[in-house]
């Protein structure tokens, strides 16, 4: 029989900074973290900035990062991978959202271009498989290791992947998760397909909104099955009651005009999670900010609510955070745990004017005191995939 999956430990670095704490205070404030990139020189492009942490002197790496949230996440969920007692390593899978880390492969053609050996080991960590495959070595865990590259739903699959394997029994425990660090190679190739918000402002959902902007983020999360966690008697944070996902087969990079995919995943987050649409609270919206996503999902959550669309709260915390692509959803399922937490629903910031295509109760700039029992994350990556997850309280 599927087994109930449950989250019972989770760690976060963006923008703001390394942890929950750092996150909180931010998102939850509707405060965000746009400023001029000082990473890597901006003047070849038409926009430059972004959510990043420092600049060039002190500039984060992939895989220590995710390391980092990895240790932070299994501390949380009180999970020594040493203790023979607590885990089998051979039952815990590792599934991240990456595009790998560039450095790599850019320090193996400067020294190509310089006549330097390189070292072959370098290169491999820059390959996305490398980082989970890292995670598993660091921890000692031998089940499955799997990267997810479809881009922005990348960590969003990995959860659902996940949860999927814990309830066919495959394994016991999931460490799921993504990152995505702002680099130069993805930055350039968004700022010539003209994407980036012309004002340096990410405004999902507003009037005016004129293009997204990226951001730093990495995330871990601790999935477990329900009796896994009680035989060691682990404390839940949520559960994962339901999720679906879909694609559009509509365009490359646009999503439905009519919001056709994200809906049915919608529908089929609901139907799994045996819940209706009055049972959903909170949305916490892909919200990107662009002239097409917005509405495309704001039709998509009327197809799929019906007239409880208009009581949802929908907000996009990438108004706050950018969008940080393969690490989003997990991420954004991050600020999800902290909503249903402390039960404040985090604003979309930088929402000035409303739009009549984006009707809905988009908690503009101020954070909303509420009951939350169970809030939907959304997210939609190019090549029209749709992920949704409901987390409910535990």
């Amino acid at each position: 029989m599927p087994t109930e999956v449950r989250v019972t430990g989770y760690d976060v670095f963006t923008a703001f900074g390394a942890g929950v704490d750092a996150l909180r205070d931010h998102v939850l404030t509707g405060r965000d973290a746009f400023a001029p990139i000082e990473r890597f020189d901006t003047t070849p492009f038409r926009n430059r900035y972004a959510a990043t942490y420092g600049g060039q002197e002190n500039e984060p790496r992939q895989l220590e990062t995710v390391l980092g949230c990895v240790r932070g996440a299994l501390a949380a969920a009180k999970l020594d991978p040493q203790d023979p007692g607590a885990v089998d390593p051979r039952r815990v899978a590792v599934l991240m959202g990456t595009q790998g880390d560039f450095t790599g492969l850019h320090r193996f053609w400067e020294n190509e271009a310089e006549g330097r050996p390189s070292d072959p080991a370098d290169v491999h960590r820059s390959f996305a498989g490398g980082i989970p495959e890292a995670i598993a070595a660091e921890f000692g865990f031998a089940g499955p290791r799997l990267a997810f590259i479809n881009a922005c739903v990348a960590s969003a699959g990995a959860v659902i992947h996940g949860c999927r394997m814990i309830s066919a029994g495959q394994v016991d425990v999931a460490v799921v998760g993504g990152v995505y660090l702002v680099d130069e190679e993805q930055f350039a190739k968004f700022d010539s397909g003209r994407t980036f918000a012309r004002d340096g402002r990410l405004r999902p959902f507003a009037q005016g909104r004129s293009g997204m902007l990226l951001g730093d983020g990495a995330a871990a999360i601790v999935l477990e099955s329900e009796e896994h966690a009680l035989r060691r008697g682990a404390r839940s944070s949520a559960r994962i009651r339901g999720y679906g996902m879909s694609a559009d087969a509509h365009h490359v990079v646009q999503p439905h005009p009519q919001g056709l995919g994200m809906a049915r995943a919608v529908r089929r987050a609901l139907a799994k999670a045996d819940v209706g649409p009055d049972d959903i609270q909170y949305v916490n919206a892909h919200g990107t900010g662009t002239r097409l996503n917005d509405p495309a999902e704001t039709a998509a959550l009327r197809a799929a609510f019906g007239d409880r669309a208009d009581r949802l709260m929908v907000s996009s915390t990438k108004s706050m955070t950018g969008h940080m692509l393969e690490a989003t959803g997990a991420v954004e399922l991050v600020v999800g745990l902290q909503a249903l937490e402390s039960q404040i629903v985090p604003p979309t910031a930088g929402y000035d004017e409303p739009d009549p295509e984006c009707d809905l109760d988009c908690v503009p700039n101020v954070p909303r005191q509420a009951r939350l029992d169970r809030v939907l994350s959304l997210n939609a990556g190019f090549g029209g995939l749709n992920t949704a997850i409901i987390l409910e309280k535990p």
